[in-house]
C-alpha cells in the first residue's frame, strides 16, 4: 500500500509541488492584498497589483527550484527565465486586476470575496504558463 502512495506520490509530484508552493504563493498574495484592502484603504485594483508583485517574486523564487527543477542560477538562465515566468504572469495578473476592478469597484461587490474566487483561476492559468512557457524541458 505505501509504495503504491509513494508511486502515485513520484507520479504527480510536479502538481504535488506546485499545489504546496501555489498556496504559499497565494497566502503571500493574500497577506499583502487583505492588509493594502481593509487597513490602508487602497482600492482593490491597487492593491491587487502590489499583491501581485510580491507574490511573483516569491513564486518564482520557490517555483524555479522546488516545483519545476531548474537550478541554473546563472544569468544566462536566470534573466530570458524570469522574464518569460513574468510574461506570463502578466496576462494572469492583468486579468485578475481588471475583474477585481469591475467585481469590487464597478459593481461594488465584497473585495474579500472576490479575491479569494478569482485566485482560484489564476492558479491554474499560472501553472499551465509555467509548465508549458516558461520550465518546459
Amino acid at each position: 500500500m505505501i509504495e503504491k502512495i509513494r508511486a502515485l506520490a513520484k507520479r504527480y509530484e510536479d502538481i504535488l509541488s506546485y499545489l504546496f508552493f501555489g498556496v504559499l504563493t497565494t497566502a503571500v498574495n493574500w497577506l499583502i492584498y487583505f492588509p493594502c484592502f481593509n487597513w490602508l484603504r487602497l482600492p482593490a485594483a491597487g492593491s491587487n497589483a502590489i499583491a501581485w508583485v510580491g507574490s511573483v517574486i516569491f513564486a518564482y523564487l520557490t517555483n524555479k527550484p522546488f516545483v519545476f527543477k531548474s537550478h541554473d542560477w546563472s544569468a544566462g538562465t536566470v534573466v530570458p527565465e524570469f522574464a518569460k515566468f513574468v510574461g506570463s504572469r502578466l496576462l494572469s495578473g492583468a486579468l485578475e486586476t481588471g475583474l477585481i476592478f469591475v467585481t469590487v469597484e464597478l459593481l461594488a461587490w465584497n473585495g474579500n470575496l472576490m479575491k479569494i474566487l478569482v485566485s482560484v483561476l489564476v492558479v491554474v492559468m499560472n501553472f499551465a504558463a509555467s509548465k508549458l512557457l516558461v520550465f518546459r524541458k
